[in-house]
């Protein structure tokens, strides 16, 4: 491809990959972007989706050459394209050596930079005066664009969307407001503003997870609805993947400011005995008091018996520097150490997931890939309740006639309403792990019709 000076200038917006920046050069001209990506020498090739498909967050390195044939075809000045985007200084040792040509390196945005959301399309033809996608490093509490109500999904995943909208959910785009001034009050604790949203995003990602059974959990469902246009019931379980940052972001902020707050972490103090070391109880201070600043005054006991989860591991370093036990600094006394099985599960790899479920039906792995840890709890703790009450028959079949036979039909009757809570919860589990409905009615013997109002009348009952 013959170079010719620029005819059309191309600004850079901020924080753009220049991968994104190649291809919206190469709309302005009326060319394919592959066309243009011609200009360089490839090392490598573009990295692709399982099962094909170009990477959105696909990112591009250059050497010196290449970076001077891209301010050319941008007219631009250099420092403004170095000023806005942010893979321009990095070097690769593959490209150290490259001289005179211009030469290009495909790697991963993520891996180059950090996490990177697709821009507002609204935004950039406001920008640019052309409606194109563009792909931008921005941190997980960037992406509310207040303008035009928008949440700004990952561009990671394999999935069409690139934005939710949250016009009718208002107090999402609220919370990145919020967020500034949390942001300043780890800064001025010492905290670094993005070790604190991970933790608080890793706590309230988990709870996602265990809210599926969570009656008196209204807010999360509705904006759940809200974001998928209005009912996400018809494909649940991918709307809980691709919803779930914009869904739980309020009170991620939330809880990162409870974290950051010295009287909360006073009240964790307090709960584990001060001076007088005890466990933790049940019924905490901490806990309760997290729960009404979340508004979900039910939430404490829940929250404080969840063991093993990143809010646990938060209050005991906490209490460890209280009591000065935690030995030399290190991840055990930092409390915003996150370890790696904490760590909330991106959309992309949830959606990897389940996508080999769907390729894969009766997959031994598929039960607990699909079905939330509390769900399989609750599924489990049903069953061994069936269990009990069973064996419990066996010890009243002694006595006057009428009254045994009183107390066998009172246990059958209450054995069977457990035995139906459980295959209840099972048949809901099946049905949002993509088994069709027609199928899990035929397993329980039940018209598809029938099993359907049975799960939706279930489903409010909950919620009420």
């Amino acid at each position: 491809m013959t170079h010719h000076p620029c005819l059309l200038r191309t600004a850079p917006l901020q924080g753009e990959t220049t991968s994104s920046l190649i291809c919206r050069i190469a709309s302005r001209y009326g060319i394919e972007a592959k066309a243009l990506r011609s200009c360089w020498k490839w090392r490598n090739y573009p990295p692709g989706h399982e099962g094909g498909g170009a990477r959105a967050d696909a990112e591009v390195l250059l050497n010196a050459a290449g970076r001077q044939l891209l301010v050319g075809m941008c007219g631009v000045q250099e420092a403004v394209l170095a000023r806005a985007l942010p893979s321009w200084a990095v070097e690769d040792a593959k490209l150290r050596a490259e001289a005179g040509d211009p030469v290009g390196l495909w790697r991963m945005a993520g891996a180059v930079v950090g996490p990177v959301g697709f821009g507002c399309r609204l935004c950039t033809a406001r920008r640019t005066g052309t409606s194109v996608r563009v792909v931008r490093y921005a941190p997980r509490w960037e992406r509310v664009c207040g303008r035009h109500g928008r949440w700004l999904l990952d561009a990671d995943a394999n999935q069409p969307l690139e934005h939710l909208d949250l016009r009718s959910v208002p107090e999402v785009v609220a919370a990145q407001r919020r967020w500034v001034g949390v942001a300043r009050r780890a800064v001025r604790a010492g905290a670094e503003p993005e070790r604190v949203f991970a933790l608080a995003r890793a706590v309230v990602a988990r709870w996602w997870e265990q809210a599926f059974g969570w009656e008196r959990e209204t807010a999360w469902p509705r904006r759940l609805h809200q974001v998928a246009g209005g009912d996400a019931g018809g494909d649940l379980e991918r709307w809980r993947m691709v919803g779930r940052d914009a869904v739980v972001f309020p009170e991620v902020v939330a809880v990162a400011e409870a974290l950051l707050d010295p009287a909360m972490a006073e009240l964790v103090w307090v709960d584990s005995g001060a001076g007088r070391p005890r466990a933790l109880p049940a019924d905490g201070m901490f806990c309760r008091r997290l729960g009404e600043r979340l508004g979900r005054t039910w939430l404490g006991p829940l929250a404080a018996t969840d063991h093993g989860g990143p809010l646990l591991a938060w209050m005991g370093s906490v209490i460890r520097l209280r009591r000065g036990a935690g030995g030399p600094p290190g991840y055990d006394n930092d409390p915003w150490w996150l370890r790696q099985e904490h760590q909330a599960a991106t959309m992309a790899g949830q959606l990897r997931v389940l996508g080999k479920e769907k390729k894969a039906p009766g997959s031994g792995t598929m039960w607990r890939a699909a079905v939330p840890a509390e769900q399989r709890r609750l599924i489990t703790s049903a069953i061994d309740s069936v269990e009990e009450q069973l064996l419990q028959l066996r010890g009243v079949q002694s006595g006057p006639t009428a009254e045994v036979a009183r107390r066998l039909l009172r246990s059958l009757g209450h054995s069977a309403g457990l035995i139906e809570n459980a295959w209840k919860r099972t048949a809901v589990a099946a049905v949002n792990g993509g088994v069709p409905l027609e199928e899990v009615a035929r397993w329980v013997d039940i018209p598809a019709e029938v099993l359907s109002r049975m799960l939706t009348a279930g489903r409010q009952e909950n919620r009420g």
